[in-house]
């Protein structure tokens, strides 16, 4: 009958016109399937006593789903087809696994404004942190922006790895030295074989062009003229910080450097 009323008072004529239902304030406990709304893009079911989502099971148009201030007590498999959701608000609710509801909207790639405060699963002491590495396409989370530095923590905190892998590579460059430059480590290194030039031709040469007679010499000169690639990381745990080089009486060695090149 509510949603009947709402048809009437927007004049809708079909269901293919239908793009947004109010249906928010009415003490519900349950709403029927609304699949015939294939076209519904903005739903407002907030504040009423909703337990279950069954009813969205083919609303895959919807940006924007109000479900705040309902009785929810968990969503696995109602809302994971969504992922045209942009806005989603669920707070001030009963959802108390934080991972299997933070599984639920993996998918929402989309998924920009989220809200989830006042459900139980919010007490989670890392909390926040999970939702955002887990939930990487939001930008609003529980009114609050996220930040740059959130994002860092959440990602060493869930993905030491990666993070390990990030902070140690130093930096990459363009080497604009040929095959012959010393590559390895900082200390004790060892100088890389330099490939010799065939003989009879010379870079910028375009008047003594002589054929090669092994293919493969060819193959060497052109490589030659290409740039290389060079990577070069550092184990940032042994490099002490500006505090522990002002302690320290004596000169600090300078760190092993790992340098590698490929074309």
């Amino acid at each position: 009958q509510a949603i009947e009323n709402q048809l009437k008072i927007c004049g809708y004529r079909s269901n293919m016109d239908v793009l947004a239902l109010y249906l928010a304030r009415l003490g519900l406990r349950s709403i029927p399937s609304l699949s015939q709304f294939r076209r519904l893009r903005y739903l407002w079911i907030n504040d009423n006593k909703i337990q279950d989502l069954t009813f969205l099971i083919k609303n895959y148009s919807l940006t924007e789903l109000y479900l705040n201030n309902n009785q929810l007590t968990d969503v696995s498999g109602a809302l994971k087809h969504l992922c045209s959701l942009q806005i989603l608000f669920l707070h001030n609710n009963e959802l108390k696994n934080l991972g299997k509801t933070v599984k639920e909207l993996k998918g929402m790639i989309s998924l920009k404004t989220l809200n989830l405060f006042q459900n139980p699963l919010a007490y989670d002491p890392d909390y926040r942190l999970h939702v955002i590495h887990f939930l990487p396409s939001v930008q609003l989370l529980d009114r609050k922006l996220v930040t740059p530095r959130e994002r860092e923590s959440a990602l060493h905190l869930f993905n030491p790895k990666r993070a390990w892998v990030m902070q140690s590579i130093a930096f990459g460059q363009r080497g604009e030295t040929a095959l012959g430059t010393t590559v390895g480590s900082g200390r004790g290194t060892q100088p890389a074989r330099r490939p010799v030039m065939p003989s009879g031709h010379e870079f910028g040469n375009n008047t003594n062009k002589v054929p090669f007679e092994d293919p493969e010499d060819a193959v060497l000169v052109r490589a030659m003229t290409r740039s290389l690639m060079e990577f070069s990381s550092v184990d940032w745990n042994k490099v002490g910080t500006c505090q522990e080089r002002r302690l320290k009486d004596k000169a600090e060695e300078p760190p092993e450097k790992l340098t590698v090149q490929f074309r």
